[in-house]
Protein backbone atom coordinates (compact mmCIF):
# COMPACT_ATOMS: atom_id res chain seq x y z
CA UNK A 1 0.00 0.00 0.00
CA UNK A 2 1.44 3.47 -0.63
CA UNK A 3 2.51 5.34 2.15
CA UNK A 4 1.87 8.93 2.88
CA UNK A 5 4.50 11.69 4.07
CA UNK A 6 3.44 14.97 5.56
CA UNK A 7 6.02 17.70 6.28
CA UNK A 8 5.33 20.68 8.12
CA UNK A 9 7.21 23.51 10.43
CA UNK A 10 5.32 22.31 13.11
CA UNK A 11 5.29 19.58 15.01
CA UNK A 12 1.51 19.89 16.26
CA UNK A 13 0.51 20.77 12.05
CA UNK A 14 2.30 17.52 10.52
CA UNK A 15 1.12 14.85 13.79
CA UNK A 16 -2.37 16.48 13.27
CA UNK A 17 -2.94 16.35 9.79
CA UNK A 18 -1.64 13.01 9.92
CA UNK A 19 -3.54 11.42 11.97
CA UNK A 20 -6.70 13.55 10.61
CA UNK A 21 -6.12 11.45 7.29
CA UNK A 22 -5.07 8.23 9.27
CA UNK A 23 -8.56 8.41 10.92
CA UNK A 24 -10.09 8.58 7.01
CA UNK A 25 -7.85 5.83 5.63
CA UNK A 26 -7.58 3.38 8.16
CA UNK A 27 -5.05 1.62 9.82
CA UNK A 28 -3.69 -0.32 6.67
CA UNK A 29 -2.44 3.19 4.86
CA UNK A 30 1.28 4.11 6.41
CA UNK A 31 0.98 7.73 7.67
CA UNK A 32 4.24 9.73 8.90
CA UNK A 33 4.47 12.84 10.17
CA UNK A 34 8.14 14.96 9.92
CA UNK A 35 7.90 17.95 11.59
CA UNK A 36 9.13 20.60 13.29
CA UNK A 37 12.94 21.28 14.71
CA UNK A 38 15.11 18.85 16.70
CA UNK A 39 14.54 20.86 19.54
CA UNK A 40 10.78 20.89 19.19
CA UNK A 41 10.26 24.51 17.71
CA UNK A 42 9.36 25.49 14.25
CA UNK A 43 11.42 23.94 11.44
CA UNK A 44 12.19 20.99 9.81
CA UNK A 45 14.99 18.12 9.55
CA UNK A 46 16.03 16.48 6.95
CA UNK A 47 16.87 13.55 9.33
CA UNK A 48 13.08 13.59 10.37
CA UNK A 49 11.91 13.58 7.01
CA UNK A 50 14.07 10.98 5.53
CA UNK A 51 13.19 8.41 8.47
CA UNK A 52 9.22 9.23 7.53
CA UNK A 53 9.97 8.33 4.47
CA UNK A 54 11.88 5.33 5.30
CA UNK A 55 8.52 4.28 7.66
CA UNK A 56 6.08 5.28 5.04
CA UNK A 57 7.40 3.67 2.01
CA UNK A 58 6.75 -0.27 2.59
CA UNK A 59 7.38 -1.01 -1.14
CA UNK A 60 4.84 0.31 -2.83
CA UNK A 61 5.83 3.88 -2.68
CA UNK A 62 5.29 6.99 -1.21
CA UNK A 63 4.13 10.51 -1.35
CA UNK A 64 5.39 13.36 0.70
CA UNK A 65 3.29 16.85 1.02
CA UNK A 66 5.03 19.69 2.46
CA UNK A 67 3.24 22.62 4.17
CA UNK A 68 5.73 25.97 3.29
CA UNK A 69 8.68 26.76 1.18
CA UNK A 70 12.25 25.49 3.08
CA UNK A 71 9.70 21.99 3.98
CA UNK A 72 9.60 21.28 0.07
CA UNK A 73 13.14 22.38 0.02
CA UNK A 74 14.31 19.72 2.54
CA UNK A 75 11.81 17.13 1.39
CA UNK A 76 13.67 18.12 -2.17
CA UNK A 77 16.90 17.43 -1.07
CA UNK A 78 16.28 14.39 1.31
CA UNK A 79 15.14 12.83 -1.80
CA UNK A 80 17.51 13.97 -3.98
CA UNK A 81 20.23 12.35 -1.41
CA UNK A 82 17.92 9.51 -1.37
CA UNK A 83 19.73 6.15 -1.97
CA UNK A 84 18.29 3.49 -4.41
CA UNK A 85 15.47 6.58 -5.08
CA UNK A 86 13.74 4.90 -8.17
CA UNK A 87 10.76 7.63 -8.13
CA UNK A 88 8.78 5.08 -5.69
CA UNK A 89 8.61 8.05 -3.03
CA UNK A 90 7.52 11.59 -4.64
CA UNK A 91 7.20 14.76 -3.75
CA UNK A 92 3.87 16.05 -4.86
CA UNK A 93 1.95 19.26 -5.10
CA UNK A 94 -1.15 20.11 -3.36
CA UNK A 95 -2.55 21.52 -0.37
CA UNK A 96 -1.18 19.72 2.93
CA UNK A 97 -4.86 18.97 4.75
CA UNK A 98 -6.75 18.27 1.73
CA UNK A 99 -4.40 16.55 0.01
CA UNK A 100 -3.44 13.69 2.56
CA UNK A 101 -6.96 12.72 3.25
CA UNK A 102 -7.55 12.80 -0.49
CA UNK A 103 -4.28 10.72 -0.75
CA UNK A 104 -5.14 8.45 2.49
CA UNK A 105 -8.48 7.42 1.10
CA UNK A 106 -7.54 6.42 -2.73
CA UNK A 107 -4.20 4.69 -0.67
CA UNK A 108 -6.49 2.77 1.48
CA UNK A 109 -8.45 1.47 -1.92
CA UNK A 110 -5.52 -0.23 -2.67
CA UNK A 111 -4.66 2.54 -5.69
CA UNK A 112 -0.84 2.69 -6.95
CA UNK A 113 1.69 5.58 -6.78
CA UNK A 114 0.45 7.46 -9.70
CA UNK A 115 -3.32 7.53 -8.51
CA UNK A 116 -2.33 8.60 -4.76
CA UNK A 117 -0.26 11.64 -6.20
CA UNK A 118 -2.74 12.61 -8.73
CA UNK A 119 -5.69 12.26 -5.69
CA UNK A 120 -3.48 14.76 -3.24
CA UNK A 121 -2.47 17.31 -6.42
CA UNK A 122 -6.84 17.27 -7.47
CA UNK A 123 -7.87 18.00 -3.94
CA UNK A 124 -6.32 21.68 -5.17
CA UNK A 125 -8.74 22.32 -7.20
CA UNK A 126 -12.03 21.62 -5.22
CA UNK A 127 -14.26 23.98 -3.89
CA UNK A 128 -15.36 23.96 -0.27
CA UNK A 129 -18.06 25.62 -1.04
Amino acid sequence: MVGIVIVSHSREIASGTAALAAQMAGPDVRIEAAGGAPDGGLGTDGSLVGAAIAAADRGDGAIVLGDLGSAILTARHVLDERVNGNGSVRLVDAPLVEGAIAAAVVASAGMGLDDVASAAEEARAVPKF
